[in-house]
């Protein structure tokens, strides 16, 4: 419970009733990489410690024990669990640590020397339950929290539109894993307060061979496309030589007639070419895959010199996209591609027909203009609530009815004591040992 507190506190503003978009599974299969970094740390913080000289009278003998260092810890056996009702339990035993030291000792009779040995290690044990201990809950309790706390709660993910990973309710814990459930929403940065209302089906883990899980359903895609159409981020605009020359060349085959009958002075104005979302696209997750359905409308203008446009023809487009998901560098990649495609006049069905030869050159126009423009910002992916420092490796991406899932296995590709000591002087923890009175237990109950 202490490794996961602060996180907890921090996500779990404004719980209540939600779906979420967004599970997070980490199983027991994780624990021994969590176990290993966590010891790899405390032997580093053990390294740190300052130890007091031990000195006094007992009688006629004086001793002095000074420059006490600890050189070695040895943890014979250590167990790192999921418990419910505790969430983690570390358990340590047979353990024990290697000490560096400069003795000075008087005494007159050798046969006290098993008392006065028997003294000296009373002391030290003493010294260790006032210093070692509290270093020990410090890096349980503080120092691991401030790391766990680097998990992105609300943030931007561009200069459009954030993402929402607030915790819907207390993690659940059994013997195997611990779930998280995430809100899991996109939303326009100018519209902070925008939500979209979550009617989608609720993503299910059940997998535990990889370290962690991570599930998303339809509502956390159709946010994102949702807050990017409410930002006005969903429309393209091309005019002269931006559209593609072949495509320029047809469109002016195509309405050569409406041209001329506007005026014959304007055939050899550049040609706009305006593509506008007209609705959020919706996106659906079968076992066979994910799609994306979008319909835009695509306007065909003439753009004289000094003289406002004239509007050749609107034209509906229906498009499907299909969509590859993967998680790089605890980040969610999309890479698109276009399926199906077709053009329609919402004017006539006359229309509708004359515009059947220019269906193939606006889909390669799409495919190689406009996709390529797509994927270069889904590329840069969003953001999974995981602490900084950790990254994913072999994950697998399984498709169910209404959400998928990703599995894999993780790494550290920074240490804790880099992450922590990379944070800023104010959000870092205080010292161990300066801090032993207001944040951590009494010795005794620490050495417990």
């Amino acid at each position: 419970m202490a490794l996961f507190g602060a996180l907890f506190l921090a996500l779990l503003a404004g719980a209540h009733a939600e779906i979420p978009g967004c599970k997070i599974r980490i199983t027991s299969q994780a624990l021994e990489l969590v176990k290993q970094e966590g010891l790899r740390f405390l032997e580093q913080e053990l390294e740190t410690v300052t130890i007091p000289n031990l000195g006094g009278r007992e009688g006629h003998f004086y001793y002095n024990i000074s420059e006490v260092t600890v050189t070695a810890l040895q943890l014979t056996s250590s167990e790192l669990h999921f418990q419910p009702e505790q969430d983690l339990v570390l358990q340590i035993t047979n353990s024990s640590l290697a000490l560096h030291f400069q003795r000075q000792l008087l005494y007159w009779f050798l046969k006290v020397y098993e008392f006065l040995s028997t003294l000296i290690i009373s002391g030290m044990r003493f010294l260790l339950n006032q210093q070692i201990c509290p270093v020990l809950y410090h890096a349980g309790m503080v120092l691991l929290n401030s790391f766990l706390a680097t998990v992105p709660v609300r943030s931007s993910v561009d200069n459009l539109v954030g993402i929402d990973y607030s915790l819907l309710k207390d993690p659940v814990v059994s013997t195997s894993s611990l779930d998280m459930d995430f809100r899991g929403a996109f939303f326009p940065l100018a519209q902070g307060n925008w939500s979209l209302p979550n009617r989608a089906v609720e993503p299910q883990l059940q997998e535990e061979e990889r370290m962690v899980y991570v599930a998303f359903s339809e509502f956390f895609f159709d946010s994102a496309m949702e807050s990017y159409f409410q930002a006005g981020a969903l429309q393209l605009s091309l005019v002269g030589d931006k559209v593609p020359k072949d495509l320029d060349m047809l469109l002016r085959a195509s309405f050569f007639g409406s041209i001329v009958l506007l005026t014959p002075a304007m055939i050899d104005s550049p040609l706009k070419l305006e593509l506008r979302v007209m609705a959020p696209p919706r996106c659906t997750i079968k076992p066979s895959g994910t799609t994306i359905s979008v319909t835009a409308s695509v306007t065909i203008a003439v753009v004289p010199p000094n003289k406002p446009e004239v509007q050749l023809s609107s034209i509906i487009m229906d498009a499907r996209l299909s969509a590859k998901m993967a998680l790089r560098e605890k980040a969610l990649r999309v890479h698109l591609d276009l399926r199906k495609f077709r053009i329609y006049s919402n004017q006539s069905a006359l229309e509708s027909l004359a515009l059947i030869p220019l269906q193939a050159p606006l889909k390669t126009m799409l495919q190689l203009g406009v996709m390529p423009l797509i994927n270069e910002r889904t590329r840069r992916g969003v953001q999974i609530p995981l602490p900084e420092g950790m990254d994913f490796l072999r994950e697998v991406v399984t498709n169910h009815a209404g959400f998928l899932t990703i599995g894999a296995d993780l790494h550290f590709v920074k240490g804790l004591r880099e992450m922590i000591e990379k944070r800023p002087e104010k959000n870092r923890p205080a010292d161990p040992v300066a801090s032993q009175a207001a944040s951590a237990p009494p010795p005794s109950t620490a050495a417990a």
